[in-house]
């Protein structure tokens, strides 16, 4: 690990996983003065009932997370969704604040995710499933949706994050099962982190996307397209481009967009 490395992994231990995020720190002291000026502004104006609730970071932060992967893929694979129409539409781990949210906005969704999630949500029907189990609960028999998702959720099956059971074969099973829930000639859509085959316990895979296009094809998924998340762009990338994978393959990181549909004989 490089030093650029470690300290990008130092800062993702505190900020994410012990909630001290430095740069909302140095962004919040760097309010203070605007904060102070304001108030005497609105002070000399005003002489109601008021508390104090400053709020210094909003200032020099954008109208929303709209820089990252997870706002790129759910807002893609959504509209891919809208103009698919499926019968039924089925998520399994996507974040519901993001990518079920958009679906919800325009059809009915049905969630599987590890996780409980106790809110009442229209348009939403959620049940609790451990995907990484050979036969879960929602799995009555095949063919049972024409539409699955299921992003930025793979890579983390079987290590445990979420409470769901140690696999080192977890992301197969999950393949596995996620073919098992399609009819025939039904589309899923995946995305999860591609670069050098890796695991970073317990945070996730880093699959090179020859692995989970091979995966795939052993459950019956043949790969329809690929594209990749690179900064603000989404790149197709040709499925008969092995230089190109390979080049992938050799990447730290990226985000993979697969669209995969289950072979109808």
């Amino acid at each position: 690990m490089g030093y650029r490395e470690a300290v990008r992994w130092v800062y993702w231990v505190i900020s994410t996983q012990l909630g001290f995020d430095i740069r909302r720190l140095v962004r919040s002291l760097r309010g203070v003065p605007a904060y102070c000026r304001d108030y005497r502004a609105f002070s000399r104006q005003y002489s109601g009932p008021m508390e104090w609730q400053p709020c210094l970071y909003d200032r020099y932060d954008e109208g929303g997370a709209t820089r990252n992967e997870y706002f790129l893929q759910d807002l893609f694979v959504a509209r891919w969704i809208h103009e698919e129409n499926p019968v039924r539409h089925v998520d399994v781990g996507s974040r519901v604040d993001g990518f079920v949210a958009h679906v919800a906005s325009f059809r009915e969704i049905e969630v599987l995710d590890v996780r409980n999630i106790t809110a009442k949500i229209p348009g939403v029907t959620f049940r609790q499933v451990d995907f990484t189990m050979t036969n879960p609960v929602a799995m009555e028999t095949d063919g049972y949706c024409d539409s699955v998702s299921c992003l930025h959720a793979i890579e983390h099956f079987g290590l445990g994050r979420y409470g769901d059971s140690i696999d080192p074969q977890g992301y197969r099973r999950g393949i596995a099962n996620l073919s098992g829930l399609l009819n025939k000639g039904g589309v899923l859509y995946l995305s999860t982190p591609v670069g050098r085959q890796r695991v970073i316990f317990n945070a996730n895979w880093i699959f090179d996307p020859l692995t989970l296009i091979e995966v795939g094809r052993e459950y019956g998924l043949r790969a329809d397209s690929f594209h990749v998340i690179d900064g603000q762009e989404i790149v197709k990338v040709d499925l008969a481009d092995r230089e190109k994978f390979h080049f992938l393959a050799s990447l730290d990181y990226r985000l993979g967009l697969f669209k995969f549909r289950k072979s109808p004989s």
